[in-house]
């Protein structure tokens, strides 16, 4: 998605590598151990350019953060064993999992194999809605949206509203106007027929993109029988949760969990709030993933995990490996630990 914090987010990376701060302080405050999220991992992105490309990192990237983090003394484990871990206190040394969202296709085409490599467990958050076609890729069809048109014409409460999309720079401009009406104009419930709408104005197949990214039931099937992977749900529609209401909340998270079950013949334990800030998900969230049986819930705040979160597996932080921050370095001073209580207001336990 767009963000503008990216700059400052590395000044503060680079701050705490040069000046030394992050080895220092890695024995005092790196935590117990670290869940990694990732999106997409190829080295073919179709859009190189595109305002998403940081959720994509390089196969070659994954490969040398896991061999780094292995030489400087990480266990990887499944999720399963990771919060077993959590619930000790972290005995046995700083530990790490892997997770992913969405279930993008080079998640099994090109990220497994480096997994493999290094026999890295990996938890993959599958939403059944696009998966089956009721939610689309949203993000990524913005984009698709924009650039082939020279201009789009939104429903607004005020009237309709014309985009002006006829050049790069006034591109970019509307993947934003057009970001911001979906996700706090639009009903999380009518985003999709909002988009569709202009989708179709525009020429643009909105069901091309999701089939060619990500994986396909029978594909999530064969990735469920790896002994590396686990599944995990990631709601049903991808939808913002603290944008619904509590029936229709409920509904995802639960529904995701029955279907998943019916479509691999196991019920998943493990779950991930879609975008997983903090307008997406609160305390109210995190009682609906609790009530619905989880063992655990993802957010993608950030920071490494501590002894405490044994009270908190409902809200557990990530560190997000992604196209933002592919250097070894950036990696390493994250899981120092100094860089959580600089993303979460002093906090050193990050919940909601």
């Amino acid at each position: 998605m767009i963000d503008g914090g990216e700059a400052i987010r590395k000044l503060a990376l680079n701050i705490a590598r040069y000046t030394g701060l992050a080895p220092l302080a890695k024995p005092f405050i790196g935590g117990i151990g670290a869940i990694l999220m990732l999106h997409r991992v190829t080295a073919r992105p179709e859009k190189p350019d595109s305002v998403n490309r940081h959720l994509n990192i390089a196969p070659e990237f994954l490969d040398a953060v896991v061999a780094d983090m292995k030489a400087n003394g990480y266990i990887f484990g499944t999720l399963d064993e990771a919060i077993e871990r959590i619930k000790s206190g972290g005995k046995g040394g700083q530990f790490a999992t892997i997770t992913a969202d969405d279930a993008y296709r080079d998640n099994m085409t090109e990220a497994l194999p480096v997994l493999e490599k290094h026999g890295a467990p990996i938890t993959i958050y599958v939403a059944p809605g696009l998966i089956s076609g009721t939610a689309d890729l949203w993000w990524e069809l913005v984009e698709d949206v924009v650039h082939a048109a020279d201009r789009l014409t939104l429903k607004t409460s005020a009237g309709p509203e014309t985009i002006d999309c006829s050049t790069p720079a006034r591109k970019l401009q509307a993947i934003a106007r057009l970001h911001a009406h979906l996700t706090t104009e639009v009903r999380e419930e009518d985003q999709r027929a909002v988009l569709r709408e202009l989708a179709d104005t525009s020429g643009v197949d909105a069901d091309e993109l999701r089939l060619r990214t990500l994986m396909n039931w029978d594909e999530i099937r064969t990735m469920a029988a790896h002994p590396l992977v686990t599944i995990g749900s990631h709601t049903v529609n991808h939808h913002s949760l603290k944008r619904l209401s509590e029936a229709d909340a409920r509904h995802e998270i639960e529904d995701a969990k029955r279907i998943l079950q019916a479509e691999l013949g196991e019920e998943p334990h493990h779950f991930a709030y879609p975008y997983g800030y903090a307008s997406a998900v609160g305390c109210r969230e995190v009682g609906f993933a609790r009530d619905a049986g989880y063992v655990s819930a993802v957010t993608t705040r950030h920071g490494v995990l501590r002894a405490e979160h044994a009270g908190f597996l409902h809200a557990l932080p990530r560190i997000s490996v992604n196209g933002r921050y592919q250097s070894l370095a950036h990696i390493r001073t994250m899981l120092s630990g100094v860089t959580t209580p600089l993303a979460n207001a002093g906090k050193m336990v990050v919940t909601i």
